[in-house]
């Protein structure tokens, strides 16, 4: 039989089609990107119907550069093109998730994110055929401040209002004055997030990655929030003190090489009465419940970050973006803890709550 008689061409023309639709996402991210980095986007964000030639004037670019960019943006749905006035207007919807970082819903730092992995795409593969691995800090840096603002928006939209309530006597404890460890913290936004909601309480946030301890130090100075909010370098499994009232793990767990020997240090460093909040993606425990686009998302993530960085670490577990409930719980408890609960959960996470 040969493989022409063994093709559908419905469905091959379905997956063309679905290709296509994934190419042109592909080729439209540099354009996002730059919009993002030259202020294309914020420049439009008045919803003003407008030309190239005036938003080449309004911010300073090239006027053939700004047409053709307008265009891709039109073809792309992220702005609206009126043909009888030869203008673009970029709408509310698009300018609140393309222009402002700070919000719920800002998009352009999950497409910085994901940018980063094909610039590493040849040492991925290189780790992939060989088995190897490709530590966190050996990849572009663009992915440690895409990481921070992707994942940021969903911290201010869910960790001061839903998440800290969901937690046993955590809020209490954090505004009557907590001591508090953000572990892999990276950028530092979880971190001061929590040290702006609560002044009474003192917060440090631990990373091994240096650069991504030295942006978090700047932000915390520019949050005014240094004075109760620090930073140092430190594996998840060697963080310094003792006697925490809270200790936090903002979607990195997973990517630990030994997590059950960051769970037992946890326990270690927690007060009896303390509480360890885990976040992680979202996931469910079978491979066929996480086929979505969610889980799109998080198993590319996991082949090209999450599992190439704990296979360079100790033990290199390498647990993955998906790992679901039941195989934190299962590494949590290991680890010395008799509680582990679901607390809370978005369409992009799951938040555990864990004691002793």
């Amino acid at each position: 039989m040969t493989m022409q008689s063994t093709i559908d061409e419905n469905k091959l023309n379905e997956f063309v089609g679905k290709f296509v639709g994934d190419l042109g996402a592909v080729m439209h991210a540099a354009t996002i990107l730059i919009g993002d980095k030259l202020g294309l986007y914020k420049a439009m964000a008045d919803g003003e119907p407008i030309s190239a030639e005036e938003l080449a004037g309004r911010t300073g670019m090239d006027e053939r550069y700004m047409r053709e960019w307008l265009s891709a943006q039109a073809a792309s749905g992220y702005v609206e093109y009126d043909p009888e006035t030869e203008t673009f207007r970029l709408p509310p919807e698009q300018a609140f998730a393309l222009t402002n970082e700070y919000n719920p819903l800002f998009a352009p730092g999950g497409m910085q994110l994901a940018a980063s992995t094909i610039k590493d795409a040849d040492a991925l593969a290189e780790a992939i055929r060989t088995g190897k691995s490709v530590g966190w800090h050996e990849h572009h840096h663009d992915l440690f401040e895409g990481t921070e603002r992707f994942f940021r928006p969903n911290y201010i939209s869910s960790l001061i209002d839903d998440w800290i309530p969901a937690l046993d006597g955590v809020e209490e404890k954090l505004r009557t004055g907590a001591k508090v460890a953000d572990v892999g913290c990276g950028h530092g936004a979880s971190t001061v997030i929590l040290a702006q909601k609560y002044p009474n309480s003192t917060f440090i946030g631990f990373d091994y990655h240096e650069p991504s301890i030295a942006a978090a130090r700047k932000a915390a100075e520019a949050a005014e929030v240094s004075d109760r909010c620090t930073f140092e370098v430190a594996p998840a499994k060697e963080y310094p003190g003792e006697d925490y009232d809270f200790v936090a793990f903002f979607d990195c767990l997973h990517d630990m090489g030994d997590p059950t020997g960051a769970a037992a240090h946890v326990r270690k460093t927690l007060k009896p009465d303390g509480t360890w909040m885990v976040v992680e993606p979202y996931a469910g425990d079978r491979l066929e419940d996480n086929l979505n686009p969610v889980g799109r998302i998080f198993y590319s993530a996991s082949t090209t970050l999450c599992v190439p960085a704990s296979k360079d670490q100790e033990v290199g577990l390498a647990l993955g973006a998906q790992a679901g409930e039941a195989k934190i719980r299962e590494v949590v408890t290991a680890g010395g803890f008799s509680r582990f609960e679901r607390a809370a959960e978005t369409p992009f996470n799951l938040v555990f709550e864990a004691r002793p």
